[in-house]
């Protein structure tokens, strides 16, 4: 799935399925959790509509045990910008996150 997929599901969406989904457009690796982190320090510092909310990971759909462990190291560093937040999927929303450097 792409992100433009993800875009047509829904408008809001999870950080951890937008950067995997992000990753898996450019062929990056999505497990690092301080990739995800300069990612989502990234958005912010381009002003993005971030919400952080609890997620588990069942719960956006990560059944796979990598997704699972991504999201538990995610939570165990305590860090504000290892948090999951909504992303609201609009072009410009789209443009910064194609637009990240990993």
């Amino acid at each position: 799935m792409t992100l433009t997929d993800l875009r047509k599901r829904v408008i809001f969406q999870n950080s951890i399925d937008v950067w995997i989904e992000s990753c898996l457009e450019v062929g990056a690796d999505w497990s690092s959790v301080p990739d995800y982190m300069r990612f989502i320090s990234y958005l912010k510092d381009r002003s993005l509509n971030l919400k952080a909310f609890t997620l588990c990971a069942h719960e956006a759909g990560a059944t796979e045990k990598a997704k699972t462990d991504f999201a538990e190291a995610l939570k165990a560093t305590g860090d504000p910008n290892a948090a999951t937040y909504t992303i609201k999927l609009n072009d410009g929303a789209l443009d910064s996150i194609r637009s990240f450097h990993r």
